[in-house]
This record gives structure tokens, sequence and C-alpha cells, in this order.
């Protein structure tokens, strides 16, 4: 029996400048965190010569080869695991389509789990090149590596994209006093809506690809801010970031009409009339999860609460993609 675990994310600056259609002409880089909300997959030896794989669905096969689940399949493939007398299940601790990085935590918990399968040790950058690898290169998804690399490495994290696609990992230089208010004011409340990332992003991949002039002075735009975001948490001055955290939302819209609609603008400006000094919806857009900064929380949650939306309490996860049992 092999479990492992993998963190979903938040976005805390210059989200967006990680696909490849932006950062092979002007470089990426942005801010994660990773958070204790987890995809989970376990692996267990069975007495039948199948493949059972169990997620949403569940398929019963002679070989990995069969699988519908693509990513399931081609982490097998590339692994090198037929999959006989083996079956895999996941579960999570919140719904795919909400903004968090579900698909690239589940790919590198997947990952993990087939690597210690086979006792192989891997290192969090390599495991995340190999979900990238999957997600991008074998399947087409026109998504970007912040959601491998941070569930890979977990912590607050930088990440520098670079134009050859290579990627640089450095902790955000944040103090302890700085951590744990930033882990106290940032609230995240569920809008009700999942959606997929791909169908958002697929509009911001083709215009840059394209070299679309606004598309790219937004994403110049957003780099800066997460550059400038990374500054005032690294001083410890959370109201700028909050600042920021506005700043980028507004820039954020202006990509795509899919990004927000009617009810996510109520719902923000119900919340800065009721004390959050910022925020911004996680993820690609669309749907999923509000995230706002508040000094004054109890009248944030009531309002949030009287609105309908429903908030997922969490703490920062440093440990990133784990094997929890290996027996």
């Amino acid at each position: 029996m092999i479990i492992t675990r993998s963190p979903l994310r938040i976005s805390l600056g210059g989200g967006g400048t990680d696909l490849p259609s932006y950062y092979r002409d002007h470089g990426g880089f942005l801010i994660a965190g990773a958070i204790d909300k987890y995809v989970y997959i376990t692996f267990h030896q069975t007495f039948v010569p199948d493949l059972i794989v169990k997620y949403s669905k569940m398929e019963r096969v002679a070989s990995a080869a069969e699988l519908t689940h693509p990513i399931i399949r081609e982490a097998m493939r590339l692994i090198g695991i037929d999959g006989r007398y083996l079956e895999i299940s996941s579960m999570a601790d919140i719904p795919a389509g909400t903004g968090l990085g579900s698909s690239g935590s589940f790919t590198t918990a997947l990952l993990k789990g087939l690597h210690s399968l086979k006792k192989d040790f891997i290192h969090p950058r390599d495991l995340a090149e190999q979900a990238c690898h999957i997600e991008m290169d074998l399947l087409k998804e026109p998504i970007g590596k912040q959601d491998q690399y941070i569930a890979s490495y977990g912590g607050l994290t930088c990440f520098q994209f670079r134009a050859d696609g290579t990627v640089e990992a450095t902790p955000l230089a944040v103090g302890a006093d700085t951590l744990h208010q930033l882990e106290d004011n940032l609230l995240l409340f569920f809008t009700g809506y999942s959606r997929s990332a791909a169908a958002v992003l697929k509009e911001q991949d083709d215009k840059s690809a394209r070299h679309d002039h606004e598309m790219t002075a937004n994403l110049h735009v957003v780099k800066q801010l997460g550059l400038e975001s990374k500054a005032a948490l690294e001083q410890g001055d959370l109201r700028r970031f909050a600042e920021l955290m506005n700043v980028h939302w507004e820039t954020k819209k202006r990509r795509s009409g899919r990004m927000s609609n009617d009810h996510i603008d109520d719902w923000y400006a119900l919340a800065r009339k009721n004390g959050a000094l910022g925020g911004k919806l996680i993820g690609a857009g669309g749907g999923g999860f509000l995230m706002f900064y508040a000094e004054d929380k109890a009248p944030l949650r009531k309002a949030m609460r009287e609105a309908g939306l429903v908030e997922v309490r969490f703490r920062f996860d440093f440990e990133g993609t784990k094997v929890l049992v290996h027996a």
C-alpha cells in the first residue's frame, strides 16, 4: 500500500506569466503558496491481473494503455508501469475546477506514487517537469507550469520561468511574523462555480502566441505586480500587498470577458465594503474561489456567509508532494 499527498495552491502574484506562449518570449515570474488542502492517491496491490482505477468513474482494464483517463494513462506509460495486479484510487479535499490547481496536484501525486512503486527517488524539480511534460506536451493542455511546481515544492515559493523552459524556484524570504499574519488574514470563499481552466486559459494562450499587443502588455503588468508583491511581502508590508491584489484583479479581468461575471463582481464589491483590504479570484477565472486580505475579519465573514458563500480555512503547506504511507 502506498498513499501519496499533494497540496493545492493559491496564487499570490504574477499568475498567468507561467504559460509558454508568454515566458518563451518575455520570461515569467510568480509567487504561489501551497495550502493544507490536498489531493490523495492510493496504490494497492491486488490478486487479480487487471488494473483497477477509481476516480469520479471506475475503470477496469487489462493494462494502462487501455485507460480512458488521460493523465493516469500517460503517467504510467512514462514511468513504465503496465498496472497489472494494481488498484489506484484518488480523492481530494476540494473539487476539481475551482482554481486551486487540482490537476497539477493530481499529476504530481500520481507520479510520486508510481516512482515509489519502482523504489525511485525523484527531486521536486524533476517531479514538476514530468507532470508538466504529461499535461502540456503529451496532452496539449493550454496551461502553465505554476500548479505542478508549487505542488511539488510546497511552501511560499517564487518561480522564474526562463525563455528556454527552465524554472528557478526560490523560497519567499518572508519573516515568521509576516507569515503568521498572512495566514490569519487571507480568507478563501467558494463562489459555487466550477469551470475548466483550459477553456479560460486557451484564449490567453492563443492571443499570446499571436503576440497580441493588449494581452502581452497585460501580462507585462501582471509580472511587474508579482515582483512588487514579492517586495511587499518580504518587507512585511501586508497592506501594500493587499493593494496590489486589487490592482492585479482589475488587470486580470481585462484579459478576458470570461474572467468574471456579475455575481463575482457583486461579491467582490460586498467584500470591499466589509473589511477586505484587497482580493482577487484565484485561478484562471470564471469561478472557483475568491481570496481576500482582511485585518478585521468578522464583518467580512458575516457578509460572505449571508451572501451564500462558503469559507474554506487553510494554513500553508511546507512539505510539497510526499509519500504518506509505504507499507
